[in-house]
């Protein structure tokens, strides 16, 4: 068996949700008894393929174009259709960050493989690989085998550790794949950043609001409880659809899954639609007025009152924290 791995590299970084997939996939390889590679796409990337033998990997291949420093759906799948079919790997693993979940589904249907998404856990048992999944909104949690030649998964972010040292030194291969005009259904004419804010899938903090906030305005408040910790802005889909915040910030089955160590829900009512993004975070604390609101049932502290009141009082005593 052989398991290859797909990565993610933003500003000469890769992301986390990278780093965890190859150790996600060191771990298979290692119960399996399979051999494991891990690939990276892109431009001027090479010089980053030596870090990935800190997370377990042995050997990378690197595609390293000009012409990939954009993320391109139909030239990125036609490079990790080619490797994969190259090497005749039988697993495909990426994140499922929103990357990979655009890309991870496209190369599967190139070699008519087998498609788990959004995994939080993958063992080897009996011969074949099991994925735990969670279906129906995160109500249940599937197990999960796929019957193809070629099976590929994507991992949720955030649940899977990062991998250990490789015991051996990973030896790197350049490899060339053949790109044409034809492989690049759209090209990026330019790229306009509006800010630096943090992405609510790396987090290892998530602030979210609600429509219990009452308006744009009063985000403000959640800003400044983020600030002290470290920590993303999220938003539930009420809120975006009514323009309050932009909808990179969604966090719920239509918008982005998080599994951040701490997650603090301010004025979010629960409906099982946010809860599938974020019911995976280690530690959930609920802000509302309402004491029967759904999230409660999950949450691991709640606290029933007024967020205007609660939020910057909360605020306060972290910041007294951190300066002692």
């Amino acid at each position: 068996m052989k398991i290859v791995v797909f990565t993610e590299q933003k500003n000469n970084q890769f992301r986390r949700a990278s780093i965890e997939a190859v150790g996600a996939a060191r771990r298979l390889a290692d119960q399996a008894g399979a051999s494991m590679l891990v690939v990276v796409i892109g431009s001027g990337v090479s010089s980053l393929a030596p870090q990935l033998e800190a997370y377990g990997a042995s050997q990378v291949i690197v595609v390293d174009n000009p012409v990939l420093a954009v993320y391109s759906t139909t030239a990125f799948a036609t490079v990790a259709a080619e490797i994969a079919k190259g090497e005749q790997a039988d697993v495909l693993i990426f994140s499922a960050s929103s990357l990979g979940r655009d890309l991870s589904p496209r190369v599967a249907a190139r070699l008519d493989a087998g498609l788990a998404a959004d995994c939080i856990a993958l063992r080897f048992e009996n011969d074949a690989i099991i994925a735990t999944r969670p279906v129906f909104a995160a109500k249940v949690l599937a197990d999960v085998v796929i019957t193809s030649q070629v099976k590929v998964f994507s991992l949720r972010p955030n649940v899977f550790p990062a991998g250990s040292p490789s015991m051996a030194p990973v030896v790197v291969e350049q490899r060339e794949i053949s790109l044409t005009e034809t492989d690049f259904a759209a090209v990026v004419k330019e790229t306009i950043v509006a800010g630096q804010k943090k992405d609510v899938t790396e987090a290892d903090v998530v602030v979210s609001g609600g429509r219990g906030m009452k308006g744009p305005e009063h985000f403000v408040i959640l800003e400044e409880l983020a600030a002290p910790l470290g920590a993303a802005i999220g938003a539930s889909r009420a809120v975006v659809d009514a323009g309050w915040r932009p909808h990179e910030e969604q966090v719920g089955q239509t918008g982005k899954t998080v599994s951040p160590s701490l997650y603090i829900a301010v004025g979010i009512s629960g409906a099982v639609q946010h809860l599938a993004g974020m019911s995976s975070s280690k530690c959930i604390v609920a802000i509302n007025k309402d004491r029967e609101a759904p999230i409660f049932s999950i949450a691991d502290y709640g606290i029933v009152g007024d967020a205007f009141e609660i939020v910057p009082a909360l605020t306060q005593e972290i910041k007294k924290l951190l300066t002692h």
